[in-house]
């Protein structure tokens, strides 16, 4: 009977059948080859994971400063509607002040007034707040009942030194909240802004 030998693995035999065994620096080419392609191998995997990983942080960090960022804007709009509305409230004191220590300005208005209505304007109305509309009156030497082409009708639901004035095709609204808001709209570039008294 002959010994065992290992079967062949596919490489050449030796003349008595048996596989001649690699060297050792075959051994160590083999080693230090299978230790390159696992290092290159396990290079790969963490380069790809670790780019994953950071791309997951980036998205988490940018959606993190993107809500951070967003109650600073509703604060900017907070705030700038807080001013507006502060500075509308200091406009309204002041102008209110200023009529009750020179109420002679409600003249200007309705000549303001008077001017935009059409050159043939015929049968003006004023609404005037009734302490206006005695102040008119005196001013311009009227009594009740000489005012001519025009008639002063009271209405105590305007704000002093605002008026209406009306004929029969037109209509100007020179109510102190109304100009006021005209002021505050120019300012803000057009938009729209109601006073809230």
């Amino acid at each position: 009977m002959l010994p065992w030998r290992a079967p062949s693995l596919g490489g050449q035999e030796e003349p008595d059948g048996a596989m001649p065994l690699p060297t050792a620096e075959e051994i160590e080419a083999i080693q230090r080859q299978a230790w390159n392609e696992g290092y290159e191998q396990g290079r790969q995997e963490g380069l790809q994971a670790a780019e994953r990983e950071s791309a997951e942080r980036i998205r988490a960090l940018d959606r993190m400063l993107q809500e951070m960022a967003r109650p600073l804007d509703e604060l900017d709009e907070r705030v700038e509607e807080e001013l507006v509305a502060l500075a509308m409230a200091v406009a309204r004191q002041l102008i209110r002040r200023e009529v009750k220590t020179d109420p002679g300005q409600i003249i200007g208005v309705i000549r303001e007034g008077i001017r935009l209505l059409p050159v043939a304007a015929g049968n003006v109305r004023l609404e005037l707040h009734p302490e206006d509309a005695a102040l008119v009156r005196e001013l311009l030497n009227l009594g009740e009942g000489e005012e001519r082409s025009w008639h002063i009708h009271e209405d105590p639901t305007l704000t002093r030194g605002g008026c209406r004035i009306s004929n029969a095709t037109s209509r100007i609204d020179a109510t102190l909240e109304n100009r006021i808001n005209q002021v505050v709209a120019a300012v803000l570039g057009g938009e729209r802004v109601e006073d809230q008294s």
